[in-house]
C-alpha cells in the first residue's frame, strides 16, 4: 500500500468521465425513439397551423393570381366591422350553449339509468352508441327530411302537440330554424356524455352509497353529496371537449340549412367555410379562424383551471 507524504493511503482514482459523444448519445436516445411521432406531429399539426395563421395576415384569394401579399391587420380590421361575423358569433353562442346543455343533461340521465342493473343492460349500452355510428352528413340529411312536412312526420307531430299552428318546415322559419340543427346535434352527441359519465359512475365505490343509506340519506342527498363531487372533474373535462368540438362543428348546419334562412343558423365555423370554399377568400377565412381559436383557447384555460381546483378540493 502506498502512502503520500505520510498522510495515509492514496485515494482511489475516480473513474474517468464518459466521453462527450457518449453523453450526447445518452441524452439524445429518448428523443430519437420519439422522433417519428414528433416529426408526424410537426408535419400534420404544427406546419398547417402556422401556415393557416399566416394566411390571416396575407391576401390569399384563389381566383386572384396576384394575391398572396402581406396585408398586416387589414383582415382583422374588416372583421371588426363585419355585421355578418357578429351575427354568426351570437348564433355560435346559442348553438353551442343549447347543444352542450341538452347533451349533458340528457346524457347524465341516460348514464344514471344505465348504471342501474336491469335485464338487457348490456344491449342498451351498446345501442347508446348507435347515433355515433351514423356519419354526420347522413345524420343531417335524415333530420332535414324528418323536418320536411312533405316526407317527414315531425311537423305533423308538433302540430298535434300544439308546438306548431301548421305543419311547416321549421328549417325555413327564421325564428325556429336553429332548433333543427340543435335537435339533430343533441341526438348525435348524447352518447359522448352518456358513455363517459357512465364510466365515471361505475368507478365510484359502492360502499359510499351503502354507508350514506345507512345514515339515512335519501336519493337526492346521495346524489348531491357523493355522485356529483365524484363526477365533477369528469363533467368539467367532457364539457370542455364537447364545447370546443361543437363550436367548430358546422357539418349539420351546412347539410341541413346551409346557414339560412337569412343567416339565422350561420355560426362562425360555417362562416369560415363560406368565406374559404365559396368566396375562395382564404385570407379572410383564416382571420375569422384566428379569432375563433383565441376565444376557444381562453375558454379552455378557464375550464382547465376550474377542473384543477375541483381535483385539489377533492
Amino acid at each position: 500500500m502506498s502512502y503520500a507524504h505520510g498522510a495515509g493511503p492514496v485515494a482511489a482514482r475516480k473513474p474517468a468521465g464518459k466521453p462527450a459523444m457518449r453523453r450526447f448519445a445518452d441524452w439524445a436516445e429518448p428523443w430519437l425513439y420519439s422522433a417519428p411521432v414528433l416529426v408526424l406531429i410537426v408535419a400534420v399539426m404544427l406546419v398547417p397551423l402556422v401556415l393557416g395563421l399566416s394566411y390571416a395576415f396575407r391576401d390569399v384569394q384563389l381566383l386572384n393570381p396576384f394575391s398572396g401579399g402581406f396585408v398586416g391587420l387589414k383582415h382583422l380590421e374588416a372583421l371588426s366591422q363585419d355585421a355578418a361575423f357578429y351575427r354568426a358569433l351570437k348564433n355560435t353562442l346559442w348553438w353551442t350553449g343549447a347543444s352542450v346543455f341538452l347533451q349533458f343533461f340528457l346524457g347524465l340521465i341516460l348514464a344514471l339509468l344505465l348504471d342501474k342493473p336491469f335485464a338487457g343492460r348490456g344491449l342498451a349500452q351498446a345501442l347508446v352508441f348507435l347515433p355515433w355510428a351514423v356519419p354526420t352528413f347522413l345524420a343531417g340529411l335524415n333530420w332535414a327530411w324528418l323536418f320536411n312536412p312533405v316526407i317527414g312526420p315531425l311537423p305533423h307531430w308538433m302540430v298535434s302537440l300544439g308546438l306548431l299552428s301548421a305543419p311547416n318546415n321549421i328549417l325555413a322559419d327564421p325564428q325556429l330554424a336553429m332548433w333543427g340543427p340543435i335537435i339533430a346535434n343533441v341526438w348525435w352527441g348524447i352518447p359522448f356524455f352518456a358513455i363517459t359519465l357512465l364510466a365515471a359512475l361505475q368507478a365510484i365505490p359502492r360502499d359510499l352509497y351503502e354507508a350514506a343509506e345507512i345514515d339515512g340519506a335519501n336519493p337526492l342527498q346521495r346524489f348531491t353529496s357523493i355522485t356529483l363531487p365524484f363526477l365533477a372533474p369528469t363533467i368539467a373535462i367532457t364539457i370542455l371537449l364537447r364545447t370546443v368540438w361543437i363550436a367548430n362543428f358546422a357539418d349539420l348546419i351546412i347539410v341541413m340549412t346551409n346557414g339560412g334562412p337569412a343567416d339565422r343558423t350561420q355560426i362562425v365555423a360555417s362562416y369560415i367555410f363560406t368565406q374559404a370554399f365559396r368566396r375562395l377568400d382564404f385570407g379572410y377565412a383564416s382571420a375569422i379562424a384566428l379569432v375563433l381559436l383565441v376565444l376557444l383557447l381562453a375558454y379552455s384555460m378557464l375550464i382547465v383551471l376550474l377542473r384543477q381546483r375541483l381535483i385539489e378540493k377533492d
